[in-house]
């Protein structure tokens, strides 16, 4: 397998040695791997994160199957867009992608990856999940986090607990195919919905999500949660488009039934 790990980072000069100490073990761990490629997205941040990351990771002594990319966009554009710039980037068959203030931890890629089984293409952390949880994680946050997930299940699947955690294993068919619009931290939710509606087989990996130990977070509160009401405002137009659809095809005499 060749595996890509996609890292969007925005200000996080921080915490690129605390990427370093936990994230690198994890690659070299993966030595059964054909490849394994990490690509780190810097979104405009304007605290050097940039120059941290090729100072860390560039021109490193690694195997030839281990390699290390830094793109960089020249303004923040957000998380969404970030996204889009390492898949884009991506070579992987199966691209992880992680937060770079380790809230999940790296050393629980090979765990996430055990849950990838051949009928599977999506496996999503899941902090929700019954088996779930987090560590001093601020109430309102995971409060957000619960209430959008609960709107999801009930529009899109109730199996799935979480539809809110960037530290997910994809296929890299399901990247080809779900086109993500949005540019902000909406993207995490829209991938994973548009995935599901698309009829892609998505499983969960009970997770604990931790708080983080440097930097700030660049979650704007009143901004996202704009933002979920007015995705799941259409989703919800959707399902039901689809549902009148297959009602009048279900009419006898209608059009849609011949």
């Amino acid at each position: 397998m060749d595996l890509s790990i996609v890292i969007p980072c925005f200000n996080e000069a921080a915490n690129v040695c605390r990427l370093e100490q936990q994230l690198l073990p994890v690659v070299r761990a993966q030595a059964s791997l054909r490849s394994v490629e990490v690509i780190f997205v810097d979104d405009g941040s304007t605290d050097g994160t940039a120059q941290a990351l090729d100072d860390t990771f560039g021109n490193r002594n690694e195997p030839p199957h281990f390699t290390f990319v830094v793109a960089r966009h020249r303004t923040n554009r957000g998380l969404g867009a970030a996204l889009r710039s390492g898949f884009a980037a991506a070579q992987g068959q199966v691209v992880v992608t992680t937060d770079s203030d380790g809230t999940y931890a790296f050393s629980e890629i090979p765990v996430l990856l055990s849950y990838l089984g051949p009928e599977i293409d999506v496996v999503t952390a899941s902090l929700h999940h019954p088996a779930g949880g987090v560590d001093g994680v601020a109430a309102y946050r995971v409060l957000l986090s619960r209430g959008a997930s609960a709107i999801y299940r009930l529009l899109v699947d109730w199996q799935l607990h979480t539809y809110t955690a960037l530290f997910r294993a994809i296929r890299r068919r399901v990247i080809e195919q779900v086109v993500v619009e949005s540019d902000g931290f909406l993207a995490v939710t829209e991938f994973l919905v548009k995935a599901r509606l698309m009829g892609f087989r998505i499983a969960e990996y009970p997770a604990v999500l931790r708080t983080r130990a440097a930097g700030e977070s660049k979650l704007r509160t009143t901004r996202v949660v704009l933002a979920h009401l007015g995705f799941q405002r259409r989703v919800l137009m959707h399902r039901l488009h689809v549902m009148d659809l297959v009602d009048r095809r279900r009419t006898p005499g209608s059009r849609e039934s011949v």
